[in-house]
């Protein structure tokens, strides 16, 4: 497997070529995926495990937190995703079954998944965190092409209006609570950051927003503003979740006018209504 080894002060990132393969890699890794060659064969077990005992199949399996997005602390656990199918004979009963599978949270791990119905009908509503976990550059596990056949029709389902309220709920909620003080969570700028830009990015480019931290942040040209973010993303480096810094005022302007300007452009995109014909089409293909 090749990848494309990382560059933190350009922004650039880890990007797989083979989606299920795994190479080795040197040190460079550790920044975006601290440990990950360590646990990659617990996480792996435990999705084993979880198939046996709920009798149920994972089609996808995946990074959905820090780690994927391109800022994770050394001590930051491991958020691990998944979709399910479940035999055919528990679809065809007149009583709605459990849709959801979780193991419980300790701070190492924290997984859980959907139902392959569940996960079709919030693919429909445009579910953020969803459309993120088909393009985690971490995946645990993929069966028969599911994950890329429902990728395939995210530029057509996705609502640009759904998505931008999203990520500006999420962006200006950490901005107003978590932000207003003169000593700060340092992590608490990138669940601001990454969800404005996020925001950004389904304005100014019509499209659904890439999940990578290191990605979105390439449609800012400021110099300032980069530097800002390369000094937190290195102290992030080094730093345990409830780390403070002090309140960035480059960073904090940007917030505040970026969420204000989006917010208004948001409320303009006209809203999306679409079929559920393809997603029947994977659903009876898969439970088939």
């Amino acid at each position: 497997m090749v990848w494309k080894l990382p560059n933190i002060v350009s922004g650039s990132m880890i990007r797989r070529k083979d989606r299920g393969m795994w190479g080795i890699l040197g040190p460079e890794v550790s920044f975006y995926f601290p440990n990950l060659y360590g646990m990659k064969d617990t996480i792996e077990q435990q999705l084993r495990d979880i198939e046996k005992e709920h009798h149920v199949e994972i089609l996808y399996a995946c990074e959905s937190g820090s780690r994927a997005w391109g800022f994770a602390s050394p001590d930051s656990d491991y958020d691990v995703r998944f979709i399910y199918v479940q035999p055919a004979h528990r679809y065809l009963s007149i009583r709605e079954g459990r849709d959801f599978i979780e193991l419980p949270v300790n701070q190492l791990l924290d997984i859980n998944g959907w139902d392959i119905k569940k996960a079709l009908q919030l693919f429909l509503k445009s579910n953020g965190p969803l459309y993120e976990w088909l393009q985690s550059p971490i995946v645990y596990k993929e069966e028969g092409g599911f994950a890329r056949e429902l990728s395939s029709l995210m530029p057509s389902y996705f609502s640009r209006r759904a998505g931008c309220h999203h990520y500006l709920s999420m962006a200006r909620n950490a901005f107003e609570n978590e932000l207003q003080g003169e000593r700060v969570k340092l992590k608490k700028y990138f669940y601001a950051l990454r969800p404005a830009l996020a925001c950004r990015w389904i304005i100014e480019r019509q499209a659904v927003p890439p999940m990578e931290f290191a990605i979105l942040r390439t449609g800012v040209e400021g110099k300032d503003w980069q530097a800002a973010v390369d000094d937190l993303l290195a102290r992030k480096q080094e730093a345990d979740e409830k780390a403070l810094t002090d309140a960035v005022p480059v960073l904090q302007d940007w917030l505040e006018q970026t969420l204000d300007h989006y917010k208004k452009k948001g409320d303009e995109i006209p809203a999306l209504k679409n079929d559920t014909e393809e997603l029947d089409r994977l659903f009876r293909k898969y439970i088939g």
